[in-house]
Order: C-alpha cells, then structure tokens, then sequence
C-alpha cells in the first residue's frame, strides 16, 4: 500500500500519478510495466515515485484494491436493482465488463489484469466480496441477497456459492477476453454455465 507521502500530495498530483500508473499497467502486464514510463507521464522525479509506493508491485496493487472496493459497492448496487437476486447482478456486472472493455480495447486496465491474472491478483480483486479478514464486506452482500429464492440454508452455504459463481464469472472474463468473443457469444456461454448452478445437477 502507498506510503503516508502518497497521501499528503495534494488531489491533482495524486490524481496525476494514478492515472499515469493506470495507463502504464492498461497498456502491458504488471511485469512487463516500466516505472519509468509512469514518471514520464506523471511529470516527477525517479526519487519521488520511491516516497510514494515501495516498487511498481505496490502502485499496481494499490491501483487493484481501489478498483475492488469500486466493484464492490457496484455490485451492493446491482443487488438492490435486482431485488437480491445474485445471479441477475452477477451477470450485470459481467455484461458491464465486457462492453467496458470493448469501449476501450486493448489498452484497458481491466482486460489486462485479468489475461495476466494470478492467484495473488484474483483474490485481491475478489476480497471485498469474499468473507476473510473484513468479515463485513461479506455482511453487506449477504444480507442483500434474497436467501429465499435460493435452495441454501444459511449465510455459511451462501458463502461457498459465491465462490462457485465468483470462479465461473472470472474464468468467462479471462476466456471471453482472451478469444475476443462478441458480447453475445460471451452471454450466451456464461448464462449457459450459470444456469447449471441455478438449477442444480441433481
């Protein structure tokens, strides 16, 4: 996580680095990004990236937490759109990947997160919708959703379908990225999949 320096810049130059650190990891893999050229873009020395962030792992990942809590309080809103039915808001957030990331193409932060995606990268983009160490976050999604619509018994089982339906979510982004399926082709497989845990296999 950023250093307390990150925080004591004022908005614009804070805003300024972000967007420049955002640009550098849309357009190559976290591996492959040169903090050089985030320099370039943010307009600062060599020596200040240093004050702020540890290494390009910790401005990457810094970046990743903020698009997760985004996604987070996007998906508490679907679920309200929804009436608490999970599948409904899970596939609008899917739909709303993929149209996002066909606006912007391939220099997109998303689609680059997920084709270059590891253990690491997915559990930091899925921590605010799983339980672990903010129980909290998992609190506010489950008591969204509509349990009676569901053949579970309690928040426990609710959580273990959340990782069914979070790992199918995320294997259909990085397939459908990765073949560059069209938006219909990419929402026919997924609510094909989806459907077999709506409806069960017995």
């Amino acid at each position: 996580m950023p250093k307390p320096t990150f925080y004591n810049l004022n908005e614009e130059k804070r805003e300024k680095l972000i967007e420049a650190a955002k640009e550098e990891f849309s357009r190559v893999s976290l591996y492959e990004a040169s903090i050089s050229n985030i320099l370039k873009k943010a307009c600062i020395p060599r020596g200040s990236f240093y004050q702020y962030f540890e290494d390009k792992e910790d401005a990457f990942f810094y970046l990743l937490n903020e698009h997760a809590k985004d996604q987070h309080e996007n998906f508490l809103q679907r679920l309200r759109n929804n009436e608490g039915d999970m599948f409904k808001a899970m596939a609008d957030l899917f739909y709303s990947a993929l149209i996002h990331s066909q606006e912007e193409g391939q220099n997109n932060y998303l689609r680059n997160v997920l084709l270059n995606k590891n253990y690491k990268i997915e559990k930091e983009v899925t921590r605010y919708i799983r339980k672990g160490s903010d129980d909290s976050r998992f609190t506010q999604v489950s008591e969204l959703v509509d349990m009676d619509g569901l053949n579970i018994k309690d928040t426990e089982q609710l959580y273990h379908v959340f990782e069914i339906v979070i790992a199918i979510t995320f294997h259909n982004l990085v397939q459908c990225l990765s073949n560059d399926y069209t938006i219909d082709e990419a929402m026919l497989k997924y609510k094909k999949e989806m459907n077999i845990i709506q409806t069960g296999l017995h």
